[in-house]
């Protein structure tokens, strides 16, 4: 695809054409054009030296979890995240033309992709090969041109390079769902009372007892909903950790205001990395936990 005139009419993600990166960048922005970068480190250099307007980043999948080294990336990242997308992944079983079920011995793919069809994989007694990604895997098996090699990746992929699908839907778990964050070099945060707001943020707290205990204790006194509290290291130490947080609240308005305040009392360093629209995938699956 040749690039437009104007870099900020990109968006900027990890992997090859027609990963599932790029599905989520097309079907949330259709009229942009995708830059695709080898790592996530390249995706967010890109928009920060204006070589795009947006970055697409995956931050957690619903079956493998969170995305390896991209809470560490984001605190330094110099970018802001101004919006999230919920992205239902339907791997497909891709083959060159001319191949067939039975003519199948080997498949490629993203080690979570092969791990997340392990029952068509065991049932069609195919040897699974590792891939570094999808897209790349499927890439790869139309090179080569084998009937007896297939991929698991996106629809997408199969159209990208003259795939054949000969099997769609074929992840184990019918929640196979990953959760991407949009990033941009400025922020942009809707206006407090006007729907569903999420607030992301990292921190770190005293090196003293409770003190997690009680920096937390703001956001249950002010009815913060935190859907998200996840830890890591900082800096290879154990007694060094960093949290990130996520929350659904604006911090202009006074219950989130509170607790934050209340946080910082007990914590240093902490930071706010976005407050944008929360996905109408929130509601429905908010929803269907209350049906």
């Amino acid at each position: 695809m040749t690039a437009p005139k104007n870099p900020d009419s990109l968006i900027a993600f990890q992997g090859a054409p027609g990963a599932y990166s790029d599905l989520a960048c097309r079907e949330v922005f259709p009229k942009r054009a995708t830059l695709p970068c080898a790592a996530f480190e390249d995706a967010i250099a890109a928009v920060r030296r204006g070589r795009a307007g947006l970055a697409m980043l995956p931050i957690e999948n619903s079956v493998a979890g969170r995305v390896a080294d991209i809470h560490h990336l984001m605190p330094q990242s110099g970018l802001h995240i101004i919006g999230e997308h919920f992205q239902r992944v339907n791997h497909h079983l891709l083959a060159p033309k001319g191949a067939t079920l039975k003519s199948l011995k080997t498949v490629r793919s993203h080690v979570h992709a092969l791990s997340q069809c392990r029952t068509l994989i065991r049932k069609l007694g195919l040897k699974p090969i590792v891939a570094a990604d999808t897209a790349g895997a499927a890439a790869e098996v139309a090179e080569r041109g084998d009937p007896g090699e297939a991929a698991i990746a996106s629809a997408l992929a199969g159209k990208t390079y003259g795939l054949v699908s000969l099997k769609q839907n074929i992840e184990d778990a019918e929640h196979n769902t990953t959760r991407f964050l949009v990033m941009a070099r400025e922020p942009k945060r809707p206006k407090p009372g006007t729907g569903l707001v999420v607030t992301t943020f990292v921190f770190r707290v005293r090196n003293v007892p409770a003190a997690l205990y009680k920096a937390m204790g703001g956001f249950a006194t002010n009815g913060i909903n935190m859907t998200k509290l996840e830890s890591y290291m900082m800096g290879g130490r154990f007694t060094a950790t960093q949290f990130y947080a996520d929350v659904e609240a604006h911090p202009a308005e006074r219950p989130l205001s509170l607790a934050l305040e209340e946080l910082r009392f007990f914590s240093h360093e902490v930071h706010i990395l976005g407050v944008y629209p929360g996905h109408p995938f929130r509601r429905d699956a908010t929803q269907s936990e209350a049906d």
